[in-house]
């Protein structure tokens, strides 16, 4: 395939050239279980899921790992908090993303490990550091990665170290941690285990018993499910620093090729602010699903391209409604014509300028276009009775829509406890009637109320064409 993808740590568009001829490894930084999962948080698993099905429909094997993140300072800080032990805590939380990803049709990755499984990993990496020169420890429990030992410490995210005031996440500095560095720009890999804490958020190891630093796990995950070198690194742009310049550090530090390209998404922003919960503006994926179908979520923060920014509004959502009644009303129209099967669409070539958007960094807008011109085809092809012509435009738009996830008349969609199908069939008895009614007035050469009929079904959005048949409608 000839896909191109924006590298960060290049700064440019790069060909994927897959470590392995055919298979293309991929490792996703998931969620860190310390609450219920906001719209911010699905915007990677969405983007990558675009990603992925795009590989596999070009028949590239794909290894795709996403990490769960369950224990580390806010999971302990916000359980104590909760008077809840820390583990409890975390699959909860665990739990209600799991469900936020099924609810959004995403592919489950082909494993989701989580960071208090792979401990022995974990600690095995820190030795060879140390080992190799790169780590060092205080006598106190923690073990730290000096980065001035690294010759590329900073590019991935292009930074000076001479520049920099620390390479720890600000939400993860303590004093305790803190005391025992070199150099206040060093990064904790081992935390001592501290006596506030609950004793069973630690883990013996040769510098006595405490836990991973944050940036550990995803250095020793990665290698363990995908490899020394492996072919796309992703997640959310506030990553970049210092999670993943840490993670490239390690794995650097360790002799390991690590990430061949650096895939992040843009976040989701509300009147331009970033979604957080520090900014009390997170909205939170469970109450969404409560008012907006699921279809309609995905559509808009999916069909974005993944390096812009989403701003998540109710112009947004009522965007991205509109838009699935237009294609779901002609999937459901145009299979009424001329059926087709899950194989058919499975196999189904995608036109080739679907194919360029997205072989150009995932262009989604792009092949969104095609997608929009190819059911202009089809509305035509129904108005003018052409079978034919109508199966083979049903059959390009479902190959796409199958692409973004979006494919009206997928299992996943179609099956949904009050899914979008059911609000098509209910809006296409009201359209009917009134179209009825229209054509009762023209009967009677009331042409007042069949053109009020009319005007009043084009304000809502919704096409009637008449043809030899008799009317069909669709939105515009």
């Amino acid at each position: 395939m000839n896909l191109h993808l924006y590298d960060t740590k290049s700064r440019s568009l790069q060909p994927l050239k897959p470590v392995h001829e055919g298979e293309v490894g991929i490792y996703l930084c998931g969620a860190t279980v310390q609450g219920s999962p906001h719209i911010g948080h699905l915007r990677s698993a969405v983007a990558f899921d675009t990603l992925i099905r795009w590989l596999k429909k070009n028949g590239m094997k794909v290894t795709y790992i996403r990490n769960i993140t369950d224990i580390d300072d806010k999971i302990l800080n916000k359980s104590a908090e909760a008077g809840q032990p820390w583990w409890a805590w975390a699959s909860k939380f665990e739990r209600e993303f799991a469900q936020a990803y099924d609810a959004l049709g995403l592919l489950p990755p082909t494993f989701e490990p989580r960071a208090t499984a792979h401990i022995l990993d974990q600690v095995q990496l820190v030795e060879r550091l140390i080992e190799r020169g790169h780590a060092y420890p205080d006598g106190a429990g923690n073990v730290y990665f000096d980065v001035h030992s690294l010759d590329d410490y900073g590019s991935l995210t292009h930074q000076d170290l001479a520049q920099m005031r620390t390479t720890e996440d600000e939400s993860q500095i303590d004093s305790s941690v803190e005391a025992g560095k070199r150099d206040p720009r060093d990064f904790a890999l081992w935390k001592a285990a501290k006596p506030t804490e609950p004793s069973t958020a630690s883990w013996q190891s040769p510098w006595g018993p405490g836990r991973p630093g944050w940036h550990l796990e995803c250095s020793a995950m990665s290698r363990r499910y995908l490899g020394e070198a492996f072919d796309i690194h992703g997640g959310g742009i506030d990553l970049r620093f210092p999670h993943h310049e840490n993670e490239q550090a390690q794995s650097h530090g360790a002799g390991w090729p690590f990430a061949s390209l650096w895939v992040h998404n843009a976040w989701v922003t509300m009147k331009g602010e970033k979604m957080s919960k520090s900014l009390g503006n997170s909205l939170v994926v469970a109450d969404i699903l409560q008012r907006v179908p699921a279809p309609v979520l995905r559509f808009a923060l999916g069909t974005v391209h993944h390096r812009s920014t989403v701003d998540y509004s109710e112009e947004t959502i009522h965007a991205a409604a509109a838009a699935w009644e237009r294609i779901s009303g002609f999937v459901q129209r145009a299979g009424e014509v001329a059926g087709v099967t899950e194989s058919e669409v499975a196999e189904r070539a995608v036109p080739q300028a679907f194919a360029d958007a997205l072989d150009n960094d995932l262009n989604v807008a792009g092949g969104l276009a095609v997608v929009y011109e190819r059911m202009k085809a089809g509305n035509q092809a129904l108005a003018d009775g052409s079978e034919g012509e109508v199966r083979e435009a049903l059959l390009d738009v479902r190959a796409m829509l199958d692409i973004l996830g979006l494919d009206p008349a997928s299992p996943q969609w179609v099956s949904e406890e009050g899914d979008v199908s059911g609000k098509d069939k209910a809006l296409d008895v009201l359209v009917n009637h009134l179209i009825e009614q229209r054509e009762q007035a023209r009967a009677a050469k009331d042409w007042s109320t069949a053109d009020s009929i009319r005007d009043g079904l084009a304000a809502a959005g919704v096409v009637v064409e008449d043809g030899a048949d008799g009317a069909r409608w669709h939105i515009g």
